[in-house]
C-alpha cells in the first residue's frame, strides 16, 4: 500500500514539475508517458481521471499563464480549443493502449509501447494543428502536400516539425523506462505483502495428547 502512494506520488509530481514553462525543450514532454504508463499501472477509472484531470488542470493554468504573457494571443478561441480537444483524444488513445499492457510486462514491451504512443501522439496532434491552423499558418493548405509540411517542416520561423518529432520519441522512451523503473522499485514484495498475516495451522491427524489421556 506504502508503495503504490509513493509510485503515484512520484508520478504526479514528476509530470506537475515538467508542466513548468521553459523547464524542458518543445515536445520534449512527460505527457506521453503519463498516460501511456497511467494505462499500465492504474485500474478503474483512476486511469482516467488521474491523467486526465491532472493535464485539465495544468493546461488551464498554461493557458491563463500564456493569454497574460502574450494578450494579443487568443489561447480560448475556438480553434484553439478545437485543437486542444484534439490532444485530449491522443491523450485517451495512449491511455487505451496502456489498458493493452500489465505491470508486469518486460521494460523492453513497456518501452515500445511508450514509443508507439508517443508516435501517435504525434501524428494525431500535428494533423489536428494541419486541419484548424488556429495561428493561419500560410504553409498549412489543406492539400496532401500542406499535411506532409505539417508534419516534417512546419511553418516558418519555427524549427523543423521532424526535430519536434525527435524530442516527442526520446521523451516518450526516457520517461517510460522512468516510471516504469519507479513503479518496480516501490512495488511491494511477495514477502512484504504477506508480512504480518498468519500462517494457517496445520491439521494434525488423530485426538489431541489431552484427549488421550
Amino acid at each position: 500500500m506504502k508503495g503504490r502512494i509513493l509510485f503515484t506520488a512520484i508520478f504526479v509530481a514528476t509530470f506537475a514539475l515538467s508542466r513548468i514553462p521553459g523547464l524542458l525543450p518543445s515536445n520534449f514532454s512527460v505527457v506521453y508517458a503519463f498516460a501511456f504508463c497511467a494505462g499500465v499501472y492504474f485500474q478503474g477509472a483512476r486511469a482516467w481521471w488521474l491523467p486526465l484531470g491532472l493535464m485539465l488542470a495544468t493546461d488551464l493554468g498554461l493557458n491563463l499563464y500564456y493569454q497574460q504573457a502574450n494578450p494579443a494571443n487568443d489561447v480560448w478561441s475556438g480553434l484553439n480549443l478545437a485543437n486542444l480537444a484534439f490532444n485530449y483524444a491522443a491523450y485517451a488513445g495512449l491511455i487505451l493502449l496502456g489498458r493493452r499492457f500489465k505491470p508486469q510486462t518486460s521494460l523492453v514491451k513497456l518501452l515500445g509501447g511508450g514509443l508507439l504512443g508517443a508516435i501517435l501522439f504525434y501524428l494525431i496532434t500535428n494533423t489536428a494543428s494541419w486541419l484548424f491552423n488556429p495561428y493561419h499558418n500560410p504553409e498549412y493548405t489543406k492539400t496532401l502536400a500542406g499535411w506532409i509540411i505539417a508534419l516534417t517542416k512546419g511553418t516558418g520561423g519555427f524549427p523543423a516539425t521532424w526535430e519536434f518529432f525527435r524530442n516527442t520519441l526520446l521523451s516518450g522512451g526516457l520517461f517510460t523506462a522512468l516510471f516504469a523503473a519507479a513503479e518496480k522499485l516501490t512495488a511491494e514484495s511477495p514477502a512484504d505483502q504477506t508480512a504480518g498475516v498468519r500462517a494457517p495451522e496445520a491439521e494434525t491427524e488423530g485426538e489431541p495428547e489431552e484427549a488421550k489421556a
